[in-house]
Protein backbone atom coordinates (compact mmCIF):
# COMPACT_ATOMS: atom_id res chain seq x y z
CA UNK A 1 0.00 0.00 0.00
CA UNK A 2 1.29 3.44 -0.93
CA UNK A 3 -0.67 6.50 0.14
CA UNK A 4 -0.92 9.10 -2.61
CA UNK A 5 -3.28 11.68 -1.12
CA UNK A 6 -6.14 13.54 -2.75
CA UNK A 7 -5.75 13.61 -6.52
CA UNK A 8 -8.35 14.69 -9.05
CA UNK A 9 -10.62 11.85 -10.16
CA UNK A 10 -12.97 11.96 -13.13
CA UNK A 11 -16.19 10.05 -13.78
CA UNK A 12 -18.65 10.46 -16.67
CA UNK A 13 -20.56 13.23 -14.82
CA UNK A 14 -18.21 14.38 -12.08
CA UNK A 15 -14.90 15.83 -11.09
CA UNK A 16 -13.72 14.80 -7.63
CA UNK A 17 -11.11 17.35 -6.63
CA UNK A 18 -9.50 19.19 -3.76
CA UNK A 19 -11.58 21.90 -2.10
CA UNK A 20 -10.15 25.35 -1.43
CA UNK A 21 -11.43 28.49 0.32
CA UNK A 22 -12.66 29.83 -3.04
CA UNK A 23 -15.19 26.94 -3.06
CA UNK A 24 -16.65 27.97 0.29
CA UNK A 25 -19.48 30.12 -1.04
CA UNK A 26 -20.83 27.34 -3.29
CA UNK A 27 -20.38 24.77 -0.53
CA UNK A 28 -22.18 26.94 2.01
CA UNK A 29 -25.06 27.48 -0.43
CA UNK A 30 -25.19 23.84 -1.55
CA UNK A 31 -24.68 21.78 1.62
CA UNK A 32 -22.60 22.97 4.61
CA UNK A 33 -25.32 25.23 6.07
CA UNK A 34 -28.22 22.81 5.54
CA UNK A 35 -29.47 21.13 8.73
CA UNK A 36 -31.32 18.53 6.65
CA UNK A 37 -28.07 17.50 4.94
CA UNK A 38 -26.15 17.28 8.23
CA UNK A 39 -28.96 15.57 10.17
CA UNK A 40 -27.19 12.17 10.28
CA UNK A 41 -23.65 13.58 10.35
CA UNK A 42 -21.26 14.24 13.23
CA UNK A 43 -20.77 17.95 12.47
CA UNK A 44 -23.30 20.74 12.84
CA UNK A 45 -24.44 22.86 9.90
CA UNK A 46 -22.21 25.86 9.45
CA UNK A 47 -23.67 29.06 10.90
CA UNK A 48 -21.63 31.30 8.63
CA UNK A 49 -19.79 31.32 5.35
CA UNK A 50 -16.64 32.07 7.34
CA UNK A 51 -16.94 28.66 9.09
CA UNK A 52 -16.86 26.93 5.70
CA UNK A 53 -13.89 29.07 4.59
CA UNK A 54 -11.96 28.14 7.75
CA UNK A 55 -12.67 24.44 7.24
CA UNK A 56 -11.56 24.53 3.62
CA UNK A 57 -8.40 26.47 4.54
CA UNK A 58 -7.59 23.72 7.04
CA UNK A 59 -8.16 21.07 4.39
CA UNK A 60 -5.91 22.96 1.94
CA UNK A 61 -3.12 22.86 4.50
CA UNK A 62 -3.63 19.12 5.01
CA UNK A 63 -3.54 18.21 1.31
CA UNK A 64 0.26 17.90 1.56
CA UNK A 65 -0.24 14.79 3.73
CA UNK A 66 -0.38 11.68 1.49
CA UNK A 67 -2.76 10.02 3.99
CA UNK A 68 -5.31 12.85 3.70
CA UNK A 69 -8.16 12.09 1.30
CA UNK A 70 -10.85 14.79 0.96
CA UNK A 71 -12.64 15.47 -2.32
CA UNK A 72 -15.24 17.95 -3.42
CA UNK A 73 -17.97 16.43 -5.60
CA UNK A 74 -18.29 18.69 -8.65
CA UNK A 75 -20.83 17.93 -11.39
CA UNK A 76 -19.19 18.80 -14.70
CA UNK A 77 -22.29 20.61 -15.99
CA UNK A 78 -22.47 22.79 -12.87
CA UNK A 79 -18.78 23.45 -12.26
CA UNK A 80 -19.09 23.94 -8.49
CA UNK A 81 -19.00 21.57 -5.53
CA UNK A 82 -22.30 20.09 -4.32
CA UNK A 83 -20.88 17.76 -1.66
CA UNK A 84 -17.79 16.04 -0.37
CA UNK A 85 -16.38 12.57 0.17
CA UNK A 86 -13.42 11.63 2.33
CA UNK A 87 -11.55 9.02 4.31
CA UNK A 88 -12.84 9.93 7.76
CA UNK A 89 -10.64 7.50 9.70
CA UNK A 90 -8.45 4.43 9.47
CA UNK A 91 -9.27 1.17 11.23
CA UNK A 92 -7.32 -2.08 11.77
CA UNK A 93 -3.98 -0.32 12.24
CA UNK A 94 -4.43 1.67 9.04
CA UNK A 95 -5.30 -1.21 6.73
CA UNK A 96 -8.96 -0.22 6.42
CA UNK A 97 -10.11 3.22 5.26
CA UNK A 98 -13.56 4.33 6.41
CA UNK A 99 -15.39 6.65 4.01
CA UNK A 100 -17.86 9.41 4.76
CA UNK A 101 -19.79 11.68 2.41
CA UNK A 102 -22.48 14.30 2.19
CA UNK A 103 -24.26 15.93 -0.71
CA UNK A 104 -26.67 18.82 -1.07
CA UNK A 105 -30.40 18.05 -1.12
CA UNK A 106 -30.85 19.29 -4.68
CA UNK A 107 -28.65 16.39 -5.82
CA UNK A 108 -30.19 13.57 -3.76
CA UNK A 109 -31.53 10.58 -5.67
CA UNK A 110 -29.56 11.24 -8.88
CA UNK A 111 -26.85 8.60 -8.45
CA UNK A 112 -24.17 11.24 -7.94
CA UNK A 113 -23.06 9.87 -4.57
CA UNK A 114 -22.88 6.32 -5.94
CA UNK A 115 -20.74 7.57 -8.83
CA UNK A 116 -18.43 9.44 -6.44
CA UNK A 117 -18.06 6.54 -4.00
CA UNK A 118 -17.35 4.13 -6.87
CA UNK A 119 -14.56 6.39 -8.15
CA UNK A 120 -12.99 6.70 -4.70
CA UNK A 121 -13.19 2.93 -4.16
CA UNK A 122 -11.44 2.32 -7.49
CA UNK A 123 -8.70 4.80 -6.55
CA UNK A 124 -8.18 3.49 -3.01
CA UNK A 125 -8.09 -0.14 -4.12
CA UNK A 126 -6.23 -0.02 -7.44
CA UNK A 127 -3.98 3.03 -7.04
CA UNK A 128 -3.32 3.22 -3.29
CA UNK A 129 -3.58 -0.55 -2.67
CA UNK A 130 -5.85 -0.21 0.36
CA UNK A 131 -6.69 -3.75 1.60
CA UNK A 132 -10.20 -2.83 2.81
CA UNK A 133 -12.62 0.09 2.61
CA UNK A 134 -15.66 0.49 4.82
CA UNK A 135 -18.41 2.89 5.79
CA UNK A 136 -21.07 3.18 8.48
CA UNK A 137 -24.50 4.75 8.54
CA UNK A 138 -27.14 5.51 11.14
CA UNK A 139 -29.72 2.73 10.77
CA UNK A 140 -32.36 5.47 10.48
CA UNK A 141 -30.65 6.71 7.29
CA UNK A 142 -31.15 3.78 4.90
CA UNK A 143 -30.36 5.90 1.82
CA UNK A 144 -26.72 5.94 2.84
CA UNK A 145 -26.81 2.15 3.15
CA UNK A 146 -28.24 1.87 -0.36
CA UNK A 147 -25.25 3.83 -1.69
CA UNK A 148 -22.95 1.33 0.01
CA UNK A 149 -24.84 -1.64 -1.42
CA UNK A 150 -24.90 -0.20 -4.96
CA UNK A 151 -21.10 0.17 -4.76
CA UNK A 152 -20.66 -3.47 -3.76
CA UNK A 153 -19.94 -3.02 -0.05
CA UNK A 154 -21.17 -5.89 2.12
CA UNK A 155 -23.18 -5.47 5.29
CA UNK A 156 -21.02 -6.72 8.17
CA UNK A 157 -22.82 -5.85 11.43
CA UNK A 158 -24.92 -3.40 13.39
CA UNK A 159 -23.16 -1.65 16.27
CA UNK A 160 -25.84 -0.86 18.85
CA UNK A 161 -25.49 2.56 20.44
CA UNK A 162 -21.97 2.99 19.07
CA UNK A 163 -22.50 6.11 16.99
CA UNK A 164 -23.36 9.73 17.60
CA UNK A 165 -24.64 12.31 15.20
CA UNK A 166 -26.76 15.46 15.27
CA UNK A 167 -29.73 13.40 16.46
CA UNK A 168 -27.83 11.90 19.42
CA UNK A 169 -26.66 8.35 20.09
CA UNK A 170 -27.46 5.92 17.29
CA UNK A 171 -27.02 2.39 16.04
CA UNK A 172 -24.57 2.07 13.16
CA UNK A 173 -24.79 -0.36 10.25
CA UNK A 174 -21.26 -1.22 9.13
CA UNK A 175 -20.39 -2.16 5.56
CA UNK A 176 -17.04 -2.97 4.00
CA UNK A 177 -15.35 -4.39 0.96
CA UNK A 178 -11.92 -6.00 0.72
CA UNK A 179 -9.61 -5.58 -2.26
CA UNK A 180 -10.15 -9.23 -3.16
CA UNK A 181 -13.94 -8.84 -3.02
CA UNK A 182 -13.67 -5.66 -5.10
CA UNK A 183 -11.57 -7.36 -7.78
CA UNK A 184 -14.14 -10.19 -7.97
CA UNK A 185 -17.00 -7.68 -8.10
CA UNK A 186 -15.32 -5.84 -11.01
CA UNK A 187 -14.43 -9.11 -12.76
CA UNK A 188 -18.10 -10.11 -12.70
CA UNK A 189 -18.98 -6.78 -14.31
CA UNK A 190 -21.00 -5.47 -11.38
CA UNK A 191 -19.16 -2.23 -10.82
Amino acid sequence: MEHKGTVTLETPRLWLRRLCPEDAEAAYRNWTADAQVTRFLTWKPHESLEATRRLFADWCARYADPMFYQWGIVPKLLGEPVGSISVVRYLKEGSCAELGWCIGRDWWGQGITVEAVAAVLRYLFWTVGMPEVGACHDVNNPNSGRVMQKCGLHYRMTLSGQGTNNLGICDLARYSLTLREYDTYKLLGRG
